[in-house]
């Protein structure tokens, strides 16, 4: 197959917000040379020595007791290294349940900043999920009903009483910038910093013997799709060039075998190249696409509309979309001021103004140009207005259907491919007052 019928037939087999459910591990899946996986939020991975293990990656604090289970029945050597691949709850969320005396957790130097972030936005966090991670969240609720009972009131190594089986805000004891060589009896690994990921701190284990890399989720859980340089959910904005030479980094060990945050391994050296390459190159075409299109005067809104991925760089886009994607790199460089209006500069009164042309032309009018615009394909354009006569009357059965409607438009329009965007909309159904209506 040619790099283009690769990148589809791996979108084809991991096409979206179905690839992110899952059902937890019943025991560890040998994944490499003494490599095992245990199936989580993010995968947790066991690697055995002769007399010592190293556990890349620990779940989430619910989860980690089950993957300890699942990783004691291959090996109950003790944990030399625990090692996370970044600083988000899923990934250092169960380092306690792991840590034994002698046990050395690395990460790179950014992570306790990472963890810090997380901390200090926690709840935003809550909120915000709340739209995409409820089912993953009730899988998780579900595994701790199979988990036996919280007599383990502290999690072994913790220094939070409080701890239990919940999430660990854990202090790496070795810290490393941009490499660092580790290893136990059989088993030598490289920790290679890869900032461009979904944090700074953000690292990929290299096992050159067997030619296997641990990535975590550096690409993201879904690959090969366009990247998020923004999230939903909130965070940081990412740096697509700091992406764009993680790439390379990573494309450059030649990897025969790549292990990811969710899925099977991805195995074929050349297969591997070919993708990696791939996105790159469709990253690297939105980025300076759209740097060149700010240099020239185009407005965000032209921007979004008109970059787009040449078939001959597709990529699935079921995860991070192009036009986010180009949103993010207009905002991370230029910032928030688009110089289009004096009422920028001063507290968005968006609501006020739009309620106020809603009473001047009339709520039922309005409600009458959004049926309009739903009716001619227009579902956002629908969305704008019929919110504009509730902001008017929060209790407009007329304009709270079209609301209802223009979002089931966009969710049968492509909205159901992608991860981000259906959860939203199906959220916003799920709340509308109308909701219940046929």
């Amino acid at each position: 197959m040619n790099t283009d019928e690769i990148v589809r037939q791996l979108v084809r087999e991991r096409p979206g917000k179905d690839f992110l459910t899952f059902d937890y591990d019943q025991t560890a899946v040998p994944v490499g040379p003494a490599f095992h996986k245990s199936s989580g939020i993010s995968a947790a991975y066991l690697i055995v020595g002769r007399d010592e293990r190293i556990v890349v990656n620990t779940g989430t604090g619910g989860e980690a007791r089950h993957h300890k289970r699942l990783f004691d029945q291959v090996s109950t050597a003790p944990t030399r290294y625990i090692i996370t691949t970044q600083a988000h709850t899923d990934h250092v969320g169960g380092v306690a349940h792991f840590r034994e005396p002698g046990t050395d957790y690395i990460a790179q130097a950014d992570n306790p900043e990472c963890q810090l972030l997380d901390a200090q936005l926690a709840g935003l966090r809550r909120r915000f999920g709340a739209s995409w991670f409820t089912k993953i969240r009730d899988a998780a609720r579900k595994l701790g009903e199979m988990e036996p009972p919280a007599e383990e009131v502290t999690a072994a190594g913790s220094s939070r009483a409080d701890l239990g089986p919940l999430q660990d805000r854990p202090t790496p004891g070795v810290t490393f910038e941009d490499k660092l060589r580790v290893g136990i009896d059989g088993v030598e690994l490289e920790l290679l910093s890869t900032p461009g990921g979904e944090t700074t701190d953000s690292c990929i284990v290299w096992h050159a013997e067997s030619a296997t890399c641990f990535i975590g989720n550096l690409l993201g859980p879904l690959f090969p799709h366009f990247p998020n340089f923004n999230t939903l959910r909130g965070d940081r904005y990412r740096d697509p060039a700091r992406y764009l030479t993680s790439i390379d980094r990573l494309r450059a060990l030649g990897a025969e075998t790549i292990l990811t945050g969710r899925g099977a391994p991805l195995v074929g050296r050349e297969m591997l190249d070919a993708v990696l390459g791939r996105l790159h190159d469709a990253v690297e075409y939105v980025y300076e696409t759209t740097l060149a299109a700010i240099n020239e005067g185009q407005d965000l809104a032209e921007i979004m509309r008109t970059v787009q991925l040449p078939d001959s760089l597709y990529v699935g886009q079921a995860y991070g979309r192009v036009t986010w994607g180009v949103r993010a790199i207009w905002e991370s460089k230029v910032g928030w001021f688009r110089q289009l209006s004096t009422t920028e500069l001063y507290p968005p009164d968006d609501s006020e103004v739009r309620r106020s042309l809603a009473a001047l032309a009339g709520p039922g009018q309005v409600a009458e140009q959004a049926r309009r615009a739903l009716d001619e394909g227009r579902p956002v354009t629908a969305i704008g207005l019929a919110e504009a006569a509730m902001l008017h009357d929060p209790t407009d059965k007329v304009a709270a259907d079209i609301v209802r409607d223009a979002h089931r438009a966009l969710l049968d329009d492509g909205g159901k491919d992608n991860f981000w965007l259906s959860g939203w909309l199906e959220a916003r159904i799920a709340e509308s007052p109308a909701s219940a209506a046929p």
